[in-house]
């Protein structure tokens, strides 16, 4: 999975390529991680995710909470139709703010 990250002020846009698995998603939980402190908007851009795993999806509601603590938000952008399966499946649909 490729992961590149746009700073702008306490905004993180975080553009995904490829498969969020068991085996990627401590790079993307060491991405945000590693992004500086007073980040409290996370836009994670999905158009280019074609598969996410329970595991991608533990990043993503660590990402949530994340934002949440620092009185921020969270933004998934444009999951293809398999990704925005997960999320209704899940119940994550109505947790996640989710763009089509």
């Amino acid at each position: 999975m490729e992961i590149s990250v746009t700073q702008d002020g306490n905004k993180a846009t975080i553009a995904l390529n490829g498969k969020l698995s068991v085996a990627t998603s401590p790079d993307l939980e060491s991405t945000i991680q590693g992004l500086p402190a007073d980040t409290n908007e996370f836009v994670i851009d999905l158009t280019d995710l074609d598969y996410i795993s329970s595991a991608g999806l533990r990043v993503l509601v660590s990402t949530e909470k994340i934002a949440a603590q620092r009185s921020g938000k969270m933004l998934l952008l444009h999951p293809n139709e398999e990704v925005s399966e997960v999320f209704d499946m899940t119940g994550l649909a109505d947790v996640f703010t989710i763009e089509a």
